[in-house]
């Protein structure tokens, strides 16, 4: 988003390090645990990650220890656990005590973190993920409680008509119920990996020859297309109208995306960032033979390379200016459309990782396993849940640790 302030170039990292990160953890060192650094930890996006990092050493004036934490790290991982304590290893090899840590961890990250309930203050901790921030199983299911329990306000989050709990010999039937047009999902990945859109034989018949991993539970949601071809629903067909035409009188399929934070001084949900990105290749009429459906509607900027390190596609970057935003067509009632449908998909997925994590009678807050099973049915899932604790590596009893100091 523009900069409300032309002079403080943190712009939206330090609103969010400032109004919703440092509330949460002032708090949380008064009534929990202190006595440790902040630290960022992360899998991709260096940069974006070393600069919050940097804001975060700013706006609490302390060191803030930045460390990654890959899946192929697991034999040595650099973050470890002791009695629900986080340590960081930095360079020298020495582990540090880490009282708040900001998590930007996005693959599988619950085989690396404890899914709820540390001493360690973690944003956004796990069972966010597995409620429904990167689990799109759940977050279906969250957003159809949320809209049944917010009807008489007239609030309801949108989303395509969708099929859940599938095992991946069941997604034909369904595509073939909509028409032959669909967008499959594997519900656990995220960046646009395990997102296949099937608009022919051909692409269906790739989907299923594909290794789609070792999970068995699937989405299948109606597809927005051309106005040629999208999913036929029973509430009708959607399908994009597309960008501005360009010089050459193309279309291109463009997302936009609204990033929201709860700003702990006004009280209130607030924008932070506004974004779009375009897809490769321009919306045509008709997809010929052997055309790629992705091309014209993934949007999704990141992608692995040869090496299986993440890149960015920052040419198909549109950010909210004069020069970029106009091509995008929308006006002001899309934007506030924007905002009102990620504040309700936030709050709808918040409130059932609320429900996930219980008290027991001596007031200790844990995991609901059992209701988080009922509700995502997956054998493989649940087996990595379980197995979590041990592989998130629990620091040996006799590693040596140092002691935390404040503003070293």
């Amino acid at each position: 988003m523009p900069l409300r302030d032309e002079h403080d170039d943190l712009g939206g990292y330090r609103r969010l390090i400032e109004r919703t990160l440092k509330p949460i953890v002032d708090t949380h060192a008064e009534q929990t645990f202190a006595n440790g650094h902040l630290a960022v930890v992360y899998d991709k996006n260096d940069m974006e990650a070393i600069g919050y990092a940097k804001v975060i050493a700013e706006v609490f004036d302390e060191r803030v220890i930045l460390v990654t934490l890959y899946e192929k790290d697991a034999a040595d991982p650099a973050v470890q656990w002791r009695d629900g304590v986080m340590y960081a290893r930095t360079g020298d090899g020495k582990w540090w005590p880490i009282r708040a840590a900001f998590r930007y961890v996005t693959q599988r990250p619950w085989m690396r973190f404890p899914v709820a309930c540390t001493k360690t203050l973690v944003l956004n901790p796990v069972v966010a993920c597995l409620a429904g921030g990167r689990n799109k199983l759940t977050a279906a299911k969250a957003y159809e409680f949320f809209n049944s329990s917010h009807a008489a306000d007239a609030l309801e989050v949108c989303t395509p008509k969708t099929i859940r709990d599938l095992s991946k010999s069941e997604v034909p039937f369904w595509v073939e119920s909509f028409g032959g047009y669909a967008c499959i999902k594997v519900p656990y990945a995220n960046a646009g990996q395990g997102v296949y859109t099937i608009t022919s034989k051909a692409e269906l018949d790739a989907f299923m020859a594909d290794d789609t991993g070792e999970y068995d539970q699937y989405i299948v949601q109606s597809l927005v297309g051309s106005y040629a071809w999208s999913s036929i629903t029973h509430r009708g067909q959607l399908y994009h109208v597309g960008s501005i035409p360009d010089k050459n009188g193309r279309i291109f399929v463009c997302d936009m995306r609204m990033m929201v934070h709860f700003d702990y001084k006004m009280k209130q949900w607030r924008p932070l960032a506004l974004y779009s990105r375009r897809a490769p290749k321009p919306l045509p009429v008709h997809l010929g033979p052997g055309d790629s459906s992705w091309d014209v509607l993934g949007t999704n900027l990141s992608y692995k390379d040869d090496g299986g390190a993440w890149k960015t596609d920052s040419a198909r970057l549109l950010i909210a200016d004069r020069r970029d935003f106009n091509k995008l067509g929308v006006g002001l009632d899309d934007l506030i459309d924007a905002y009102v449908q990620t504040v309700c998909a936030s709050a709808a997925i918040d409130s059932l990782a609320q429900k996930l994590v219980d008290s027991d009678d001596g007031g200790q807050q844990n995991f609901n396993r059992a209701l988080f099973e009922s509700l995502n049915k997956d054998a493989v899932l649940a087996a990595e849940i379980r197995a979590g604790p041990d592989d998130c590596h629990q620091l040996a009893a006799d590693a040596a640790v140092e002691v935390y100091a404040a503003k070293q």
